[in-house]
Formats: C-alpha cells, structure tokens, sequence
C-alpha cells in the first residue's frame, strides 16, 4: 500500500480548523441557542433600604411642645367638639324616635359646644390643623345632618312628604357646600360670607323651641337660609353685632317678653336681608371707586 501524500495525511486535532461561518449564519445561530438574548426584559427593580420598608410614625396631632398643660387644653377643646358630634346623634336618635323637644335641646347643646372648642383652642395657644378638620366633621354632622333630620320631623304633618323631604335635603347640601368653602375660603375677621351652618341650626333650633306650633313659613325660613348659607353675601359676626347700641337690645328683649313668636320671625328676617343690603353697599362703593360699573 502506498503512503498518502503529505497534503492528504491527516492533521493532528489541535491544529485542524473548522471553516467560519458567515456573520449572519452566527446571528441566527446565536438567536436560536439564545432566544431571550436583545429582548427588552424589565430589569429587577432595588429592593429598598430596610430603613424605608418600616411603617411611617404618626404626625403629632398637637404643634409646637407637648407639655402636660399644652395637652389638657388641647384635649378640653377638642373634648367641646368630641361633645358636639355625641350631641348630633343623639339628636337623630330622639328626632326619629319621635321626642322633637329632646332633639332640639341636644342639637342647642351642639351650637354651644361649637361656640367653645375654637375660642379655647385659640386662648391656649392649642390650635392645630386637625381642630380644624374635627371642627369641620362635627359641624357637617350637627348642623348638616341632625338639623334636617330635626326640621323634618319637626315638619311631619304640615308639609307634602315630597315638599320636606327636599327642603330638608337641600338644607344638608347647602350646609355641606357652606363647610368645604369655609375651609379652602380665606378668613375674615369681621363677615361670615354666606350665613354660618351654626347660625342656620340654631334657628331651626329655636324654631322648633320658641313657636308653639309649626307652620308653613317655616319651611319658606328654612329654604331662605340653605339658599343663603351658599350665598356671597356678608354677614357681620357676633363681634359686630355687639358693638350695637344697647338701646336696641332693649326692643327685641321686650318683644320677646310680649310676643316671642313674632319676634323671633323679625329678627330672623332682618339678619337675614343684611346680607343682601350690605352686598349691595359693597358693590355701589366698589363702583365709586373705580368709575365703572361691576359686571354680574
């Protein structure tokens, strides 16, 4: 047998190459063997410090340094207004049992409490964002919820169901729309804008206390103050109000004594056209002033 020639011999394995694929046949192999390889895969997010994953501590319901004192008066403010909301519901209870006079005198006790959390709040240098949002809830829940619920009961039997039961529940939205502009609206020391929620209860309170019967009117009275409760007009506060001459006291004292029922409905009234009339002082001034008249 003859020998192979040198160019035929095999080579040995470490020196045998294998020929080179072209680039594309690389690609698609590569692509084959690596099918997720150039994908567009989310990458794993960090996993958060172990300081962040705690849950976050509460925020100090009382501002500033929390003495022993600071915190007793914080709490009576609060405690007036935690006695406002126990108040209203006792209110809807006895209103819906039937005891009307109960439910007035509960929702009375509403109106003073509210009269006192934020005085004291503000005498002891303990008023703080969350007062202010209790003070709103308790109001929505006294005076946007007990007083209709009073008023309709108060009313059953003079009225249409249909009637009071929509004078009723537009009482409550007005009062809710009053409370949500209170909040986002910038404070004035002198005028309420709009007739206070407070006020509107405490009429429908005395309503039901001082007239001996109900009558139709005072459906017409209630309807006036949810309409006025939204309304731009100024109202002047109880500091206004104050600084009357105290011979005009003298006459609504004695009308009082003589015939409650009408001078009640007078003074009811005559706050209530205030508004109106000193809006339009405001506008007339405002028009003096620059020359011009104010567009509606």
């Amino acid at each position: 047998m003859l020998p192979k020639a040198p160019w035929k011999r095999n080579r040995p394995a470490t020196t045998r190459r294998r020929p080179a694929k072209p680039r594309r046949v690389r690609a698609v192999a590569h692509r084959i063997a690596h099918p997720m390889a150039g994908s567009r895969v989310p990458a794993p997010r960090p996993r958060p410090p172990a300081d962040t994953m705690t849950p976050p501590e509460p925020i100090p319901l009382l501002p500033g340094e929390p003495t022993l004192t600071r915190r007793l008066f914080f709490a009576l403010a609060n405690g007036f207004t935690v006695t406002s909301i126990a108040l209203a519901l006792a209110s809807i209870v006895l209103a819906t049992g039937g005891n009307v006079m109960g439910a007035a005198m509960a929702l009375a006790g509403c109106v003073i409490a509210d009269g006192l959390d934020g005085p004291v709040a503000r005498r002891f240098g303990v008023a703080s964002p969350f007062g202010a949002q209790m003070d709103s809830l308790a109001d929505m829940c006294a005076f946007g919820v007990a007083a209709p619920v009073l008023f309709h009961a108060w009313m059953t039997g003079v009225l249409p169901e249909p009637v009071l039961l929509a004078v009723s529940v537009a009482f409550g939205a007005c009062a809710a729309i009053r409370l949500a502009r209170f909040n986002v609206s910038p404070k004035d020391g002198r005028y309420f804008s709009g007739i206070p929620t407070t006020l509107a209860a405490a009429v429908t309170t005395l309503s039901v206390l001082l007239l001996d019967t109900p009558i139709a009117a005072s459906a017409l009275m209630a309807v006036t103050l949810a309409v006025f409760m939204v309304s731009p007009f100024p109202y002047p506060k109880l500091g206004q109000i104050a600084k009357l001459p105290v011979w005009l006291w003298i006459i609504p004292a004695a009308g009082m004594y003589f015939a409650h029922e009408w001078t009640f409905y007078t003074l009811v009234w005559s706050y209530l056209a205030a508004g109106p009339i000193l809006w339009i002082a405001t506008r007339r001034t405002r028009e003096d002033e620059d020359g011009e008249p104010l567009l509606a």
